[in-house]
């Protein structure tokens, strides 16, 4: 496997950082996680603008243009015959001092993997997986900003650990005031009378791509979609409930605290959103060849 580092493509044995580098240190750092389908980079300049916006939040400067950055991400995947797969682009802060200092360093490192990933069994896809309420809330907005994709993920991390210990693989994060926020690595949405709604931003949400796709291809075809904050009593009476993310697309979710959601089958509306962001993905994205 070939990993972008500096500016060039280097063997996997050789992708190595400093133990210096802030972001193995603090966390310091940003990322995204991208598709490729069919060969074509899906989503691509949207991933790129949502780095760059998360750097520019924690006052990381990126030391290539959005351009280069794009070619950055096809070189890397030509380079390991990626026609279907996951991307990471990283960009930690760089070689520093042990002290907090973000100023102290020199140069941020650009890190792209080109790989494959599967969040999830299919076997949840295809039944609808269950999820718990954990106590690790959401973090507040004016401490780190959901919004920032940034390489710190503990909370996420330890909402998680909750969830596995409880005999869950995801599960529902709140927000300081006791609203839903998001999964542990995904976006919620919940349907009712045919009505999609999802948590907007404020409520502690990522501004997922997916999500926003999702959004799209749902109004596009005459879907009533609301962003407004939801309580849990909003998905335990839910008709249907999934989760959107890059990684884990789009699934359905059939239980949640053991309420039953709907008939405890994946639902028609998520079947059909599915099905066509799936033929959204497959179609549209930056050419890898």
């Amino acid at each position: 496997m070939k990993i972008y580092m500096s500016g060039k493509l280097v063997d996997e044995k050789d992708a190595v950082v400093s133990v210096f580098d802030h972001g193995l240190l603090y966390g310091d750092g940003v990322f995204e996680g991208i598709r490729a389908y069919n060969g074509r980079v899906f989503l691509l300049d949207e991933h790129i603008d949502r780095l760059y916006d998360s750097a520019k939040a924690i006052a990381l400067g990126i030391p290539m243009s959005k351009e280069e950055m794009v070619q950055a991400v096809v070189d890397t995947c030509k380079a390991n015959d990626i026609k279907d797969g996951y991307i990471r682009l990283v960009v930690t802060r760089g070689v520093g001092t042990l002290g907090l200092n973000p100023y102290l360093c020199e140069k941020a490192e650009v890190i792209i993997i080109a790989s494959g990933i599967q969040l999830y069994p299919q076997e949840l896809y295809d039944n609808g997986m269950r999820v718990m309420t954990v106590g690790t809330i959401r973090n507040h907005p004016e401490a780190i900003n959901p919004r920032i994709k940034s390489l710190n993920y503990l909370n996420n991390i330890m909402a998680k650990i909750e969830a596995i210990n409880g005999g869950c693989m995801e599960c529902l994060m709140l927000n300081h005031k006791g609203e839903v926020a998001e999964a542990s690595g995904d976006n919620v949405f919940v349907v009712k009378n045919g009505i999609l709604s999802t948590p907007p931003v404020t409520c502690g949400a990522l501004e997922g791509l997916t999500r926003n796709k999702v959004i799209e291809i749902a109004r596009k075809v005459g879907y009533e979609v609301r962003e407004i904050p939801l309580g849990r009593y909003d998905l335990y009476v839910a008709d249907e409930v999934f989760l959107t993310g890059t990684a884990a697309e789009i699934i359905s979710v059939v239980d949640v605290d053991k309420r039953v959601i709907g008939d405890g089958k994946p639902g028609k509306v998520v079947g059909d959103l599915a099905a066509r962001y799936a033929a959204c993905a497959n179609a549209e994205g930056t050419p890898i060849e």
